[in-house]
């Protein structure tokens, strides 16, 4: 049984992820499916879940996403992505669902304009997006599941959980330095000079 600061916690740590899923829903790449491109249509106040308030940015922007995938998407791309199963597309609402700093991080990190970088770079530019669900199905599961436009040259940026992990090494070895500066001031590919092991013979 939690206790009520428990609740309280865990309240303000939703209300902070909304706040940023609130924010993203407002870059531009964002307020279209990540998959069919439709706009989310306007819609009533949406209350935010765990929350007193509602979200007016929601009216207008996809309000599901493959939080794995990084991406936002409409509520008829989000059934097919539930279709591709849990291995390949984690499926939540934006507004209904409680998130997790891990979710949360994982859309903060991709979004939807980096992911059709990665995953549409070697669209057809004569491409156009399907507008039945079959259809519709079967380029999910291309882009996702096949990855059959998914661009491996393209660099992928460095996701904050690299960088931190990236800044933890650094410090660590200006630690390691600190400890054994002579260790430190040499290169790890010098050589040591090869001393002969026999007797010297004095002339």
């Amino acid at each position: 049984m939690t206790t009520r600061s428990e609740r309280e916690k865990a309240q303000k740590l939703n209300e902070q992820h909304q706040v940023i899923l609130s924010k993203m829903l407002r870059e531009e790449e964002n307020k279209y499916c990540a998959d069919c491109e439709a706009k989310g249509r306007k819609l009533d106040d949406v209350p935010l879940a765990g929350t007193r308030g509602t979200c007016a940015s929601l009216m207008f922007s996809p309000r599901w996403s493959s939080w794995n995938l990084g991406v936002f998407m409409c509520i008829r791309c989000a059934g097919l992505h539930r279709n591709l199963g849990v291995h390949i597309a984690r499926v939540k609402s934006v507004n209904l669902d409680q998130w997790t700093p891990e979710q949360i991080q994982s859309v903060v990190d991709m979004g939807n304009r980096r992911a059709r970088l990665l995953y549409e770079a070697h669209l057809p530019e004569s491409f156009r997006r399907p507008q039945t669900d079959q259809a519709l199905e079967v380029f999910i599961r291309d882009k996702y599941e096949r990855k059959k436009y998914y661009g491996q040259d393209v660099p992928a940026a460095a996701t904050s959980t690299d960088k931190n992990r990236q800044e933890r090494e650094k410090q660590r070895g200006e630690k390691k330095r600190e400890k054994d500066p002579v260790k430190a001031e040499r290169p790890n590919n010098a050589k040591v000079q090869n001393i002969p092991d026999w007797p010297l013979v004095s002339s």
